[in-house]
């Protein structure tokens, strides 16, 4: 969709505080997933909102933790609210929580029964952790292997080295949402997914057919290739986040969590777009 001056004002997000902060009816969406204060012990005074508005201004911007605004929670009191949650699961839980959601406004069952496969190198930081050469690319770094439905919405997501094929890493993502999305049965991938080396992968994890959409060399310049063009826009939608232009995390658990964030991002702006969710 191209930024026309109608388009910006449909999406402009001037009633907040930052372009980043949810809005009431975006944090209706994600508070029920967030755990209540506990019965025992001191009472919270730390309002969630505010953590995971800051968690969202870290993802947009791209900023360090020490560089959050001051009307913001302590970074040492948001970075521990974001590491607890990772470690817990529950920012993976709420993307795919609201990916489902965002289906069935769509007129779709939740679970999808089709999806697009591909991957995305990049970058690491100086910070160390682990990672690989990308030949192809000629990128030192890792690689972002997700798995979207045909609206474009993820359902699998795995970081690992940029060394490690696309046919090899594949079926690390596909099991992964075996029990997830247990009616997706057909994927579309690209050239790099070929063989039979990944076939008799699949045929061990699951019933699998693959359906790989080449490019033709025949046709000179760009082209829109079927269903492929639907997991290239997610990973653009994505790139938005300017915390994903470049791996800047030590440890793979937190780069996951930071695509999620992305994520949960989109969908909650989708969702909250309908009047009724």
């Amino acid at each position: 969709m191209p930024w026309t001056e109608t388009a910006r004002r449909d999406y402009a997000r001037t009633s907040t505080r930052y372009a980043s902060d949810l809005s009431d009816r975006e944090w209706d969406l994600v508070r029920s997933f967030l755990p209540p204060p506990k019965s025992i012990g001191r009472p919270r005074t730390t309002d969630l909102r505010e953590v995971f508005n800051a968690i969202l201004y870290m993802a947009s911007s791209g900023c360090q933790w020490r560089m959050l605004p001051r009307d913001f929670p302590p970074a040492s009191t948001v970075q521990r609210y974001f590491y607890d949650w990772r470690d817990r699961g529950l920012i993976a839980t709420i993307r795919v929580h609201l990916a489902m959601a965002a289906r069935e406004l769509e007129g779709r069952e939740a679970s999808p029964t089709a999806g697009v496969i591909d991957s995305q190198s990049v970058k690491t930081a100086e910070n160390g952790g682990v990672r690989g050469y990308d030949a192809g690319k000629k990128i030192k770094g890792r690689k972002r292997h997700i798995v979207v439905d045909t609206l474009g919405l993820m359902f699998a997501l795995v970081v690992h080295t940029a060394d490690i094929q696309d046919r090899d890493g594949a079926p690390i993502a596909l099991a992964s949402i075996r029990a997830l999305c247990p009616w997706m049965r057909h994927i579309f991938a690209d050239g790099g997914y070929a063989g039979p080396k990944l076939r008799g992968a699949l045929d061990r994890i699951g019933e699998w057919t693959i359906e790989i959409v080449k490019r033709s060399d025949a046709n000179g310049g760009f082209k829109v290739l079927p269903k492929r063009w639907v997991v290239e826009r997610t990973f653009a939608w994505l790139g938005r986040c300017r915390r994903l232009a470049k791996d800047w995390e030590k440890s793979i658990a937190s780069s996951e969590a930071w695509i999620n964030v992305a994520h949960i991002r989109l969908t909650t702006r989708r969702i909250a777009r309908y009047c009724v969710y």
